[in-house]
């Protein structure tokens, strides 16, 4: 006979629920706004989401670490930072629920807990705001613009002030700008305002002027008649692919770094967590994101070969297709590209096996890679077929992953997914640019195959302001 539920008390506990969600989201949307604190769940973002999206982030935590962790813990500890003196950084909730849960002592005395877990919290030194140019407006232009301005707060960070596009600027084309930026068939509507300013050549974004810039060359430009100095440039054109093209960008007034969306010849091409501590931004002015892929496993990879070590492997990155293919049959500069790229899988080639290499100088050598672009529009996978020095079971292999994902240098790039019926749709709008699928993991003895999935453009473009952060110094101090 089936257990009688008390439908009555589930209701009232589900509304409760959700009063406690509204707030810690209040108190979470107040930390960042009034005192630049963002709160964050295992890496999940928490500024300006809804009631269910954060009771979702809650049972992933509660699954990911296999602890009793509820909203009324969330809440707890939000209010236990509040009442604490604390300068700008970035705080995991999940972390800090956990490491409670972990501690042998617990009190209800959450505030004291909170204070000891964060006595090492300091002001970043010399964490002046930087002003960011855009030099271009594509796909991972306009996702960097929302993130920008989306993470403003009260603009101690990086600063989007200007984005460079060939072509007359007019009303038309403003009007065009505006609704690109504003909707979005992959990613929705911008949760933010967008207004065009005619008389300015600008776009007026949740209230900040943002001027559109018209130049054929980098060259043209004088960023300081915009009041705009020391800036920034973050080129996601990819015309611009070695140190003398992407140098143009130093010459004008105004600008005193470059950060290239794409792989590069002659600068460093840099996986964030991985090996951008290898190259100090003030040794250094031009700089290269890599690659969506290269971002996407390398720090997996990282992962392997620290603990395992690899002997060779191979990388096919099943990609989604992107604005350089046709969409219906036509001429085209590479073979098999110029076919219709939303009705066929297009066989092309890929460099993140040789990029591997110059973060990870260890696998030189070590890989091959090829790549099928598929007719999704986001949302890319790479399966990875590995030959490890060590034999390794599907237990020992996803447990040190999930050890990775959960603490450490890359918890940001690594997401662990429990989920079993996990498809390339789930994955859109994930900030880590690596999502383990734990599920589909394979191993015979030393042999294995991986999956890692990884959103294309909007993983790829967290990574982006991830080292724009660290280029510009000034990366808050994190607690994860």
């Amino acid at each position: 006979m089936a257990t009688i539920i008390n439908y009555e008390t589930e209701v009232l506990a589900q509304a409760q629920n959700r009063k406690a969600t509204v707030e810690f989201i209040n108190i979470v949307n107040s930390l960042w706004y009034d005192k630049s604190i963002e709160l964050v769940l295992f890496r999940n973002p928490l500024v300006d989401k809804r009631a269910g999206e954060v009771l979702h982030l809650i049972n992933y935590a509660k699954e990911f670490v296999s602890k009793p962790i509820t909203i009324l813990d969330a809440l707890d500890i939000a209010k236990a930072i509040q009442q604490l003196t604390l300068p700008a950084s970035k705080l995991d909730i999940g972390k800090l629920a956990y490491e409670y849960y972990l501690h042998p002592k617990r009190s209800t005395d959450k505030v004291a807990f909170v204070k000891h877990q964060l006595n090492a919290v300091k002001e970043i030194e010399n964490a002046a705001p930087k002003d960011v140019v855009l030099y271009g407006f594509g796909r991972i232009g306009r996702l960097l613009a929302r993130e920008l301005m989306t993470k403003m707060g009260k603009g101690s960070q990086l600063r989007l002030r200007a984005i460079v596009t060939r072509g007359e600027i007019n009303q038309t084309v403003l009007e065009k700008r505006a609704s690109l930026l504003s909707v979005d068939s992959v990613h929705g509507d911008f949760l933010g305002t967008v207004v065009t300013d005619v008389e300015n050549n600008a776009l007026i974004i949740n209230g900040t002027t943002v001027y559109m810039i018209a130049a054929k060359q980098p060259e043209d430009i004088d960023y300081t008649q915009y009041g705009i100095n020391n800036a920034l440039i973050i080129d996601n054109t990819g015309v611009f692919r070695d140190k003398a093209a992407l140098s143009r960008h130093l010459v004008p007034q105004g600008a005193s770094k470059v950060l290239l969306t794409a792989p590069a010849k002659g600068i460093p091409n840099i996986v964030y967590g991985v090996n951008h501590l290898a190259h100090h931004p003030d040794k250094k002015s031009i700089f290269s994101a890599a690659s969506c892929t290269t971002n996407a496993i390398t720090p997996v990879l990282k992962v392997l070969e620290e603990n395992f070590g690899i002997k060779k492997g191979h990388l096919e990155t099943i990609h989604a297709y992107t604005n350089d293919q046709n969409l219906v049959d036509n001429m085209h500069p590479k073979y098999r590209r110029g076919r219709a790229a939303a009705l066929n899988m297009v066989i092309t080639e890929t460099g993140a096996g040789k990029a591997v290499a110059k973060a990870l100088p260890a696998l030189a050598g070590k890989l091959t890679s090829n790549a099928i672009r598929v007719p999704v529009p986001n949302g890319s996978l790479a399966i990875l077929s590995l030959q490890l020095k060590t034999e390794v079971t599907i237990e020992t292999l996803n447990a040190i992953i999930k050890q990775y994902a959960l603490e450490g240098d890359l918890v940001e790039q690594i997401k662990y997914s429990l989920d079993n019926e996990l498809v390339s749709s789930d994955i859109i709008g994930t900030t880590a640019p690596a999502i383990f699928d734990s599920k589909a993991t394979i191993t015979d003895k030393e042999s294995i195959v991986i999956y890692v999935w990884y959103d294309n453009e909007y993983g790829y473009s967290h990574q982006v302001m991830r080292l724009a952060k660290y280029i510009a110094k000034v990366r808050r101090y994190t607690y994860y």
